[in-house]
């Protein structure tokens, strides 16, 4: 089977291009980026999803477009509404225009909640898109990853002391591997009209993966509360370009982000081990 990849080379992207490739797929792998890789039997494709002409042709013969793309850090020239939205509307127009049979989309989990927030109120509004546009569909809403989620505990932990945010209830989560999802997006992908909201198996507490981290640091767990609003004080003082990024970082730290398919095989704990084990650094 013939499939586009969007955002292969992106850190999701690429787990999924190996998952394509040990299933046997013909792969596109298109991207803002290329990069060498030591992946082979794909076609690379250097492409700006921004730019409708760009995109021409790129669907023509292909059965199923994947797309993992996303803003994922802030930025003073794209928001979310030209990536997440417009990026993938473009990529979207342009398989329909190819008669691609099916179209995947990795939103986030809950998109449609956090309206106010950029980063989720783009993906939402392409959802929408994407299950009125006739197409066949399959949404992937992960409730976020273990790199992503080390790489906001690791530092905290190597300076010493880690601030969570006061809630009336403890908030968890249960983030996967991306290549246990990348597995599952595959698995999938041929789905009609599907949307499934995906985590991993183990669900924790914010403070139980802070105190993980101090463990397996050897540290002593030195964690902190502080009020939700004090969020709101930073978003007021940071550039109108950094706010969206800082508005998701409080939602998704103050809303349960644990999904029904609960899947993978590998292990978050295991994992933060791992991370100490082999001198990782995120």
């Amino acid at each position: 089977m013939k499939v586009l990849l969007a955002g292969a080379f992106g850190h999701l992207g690429f787990d999924v291009l190996q998952s394509l490739l040990e299933a046997g797929h013909e792969v596109i792998a298109a991207d803002v980026v290329t990069r060498e890789t030591e992946l082979t039997g794909y076609t690379p494709l250097k492409i700006d999803m921004t730019d409708k002409e760009q995109l021409k042709g790129c669907c023509d013969g292909v059965d199923v477009v994947i797309t993992t793309v996303g803003l994922t850090k802030a930025s003073p020239t794209i928001t979310a509404y030209d990536i997440d939205y417009g990026a993938n509307k473009n990529l979207l127009d342009e398989a329909l225009r190819a008669k691609v049979g099916h179209f995947a989309f990795v939103s986030v989990l809950k998109a449609s909640k956090g309206r106010q927030v950029p980063m989720l109120d783009a993906k939402a509004m392409f959802e929408k898109d994407l299950m009125e546009s006739g197409i066949s569909y399959a949404i992937f809403r992960p409730t976020g990853y273990f790199y992503d989620t080390a790489h906001i505990f690791q530092p905290k932990v190597e300076a010493g002391k880690v601030t969570l945010l006061k809630t009336k209830t403890p908030v968890r989560c249960n983030v996967i591997d991306t290549r246990d999802f990348a597995d599952y997006i595959v698995a999938h992908m041929l789905d009609d009209k599907k949307a499934y909201d995906v985590g991993g198996r183990e669900i924790y507490t914010y403070e139980e993966i802070a105190r993980m981290f101090f463990a397996a640091a050897g540290k002593e767990p030195n964690i902190s509360y502080t009020p939700a609003f004090m969020f709101d004080l930073i978003i007021a003082m940071a550039p109108k370009w950094k706010k969206g990024v800082i508005r998701f970082g409080k939602w998704t730290m103050t809303e349960d982000m644990v999904a029904d398919v609960q899947t993978g095989e590998r292990s978050f704990a295991a994992f933060i081990k791992e991370i100490y084990e082999k001198g990782l650094k995120f």
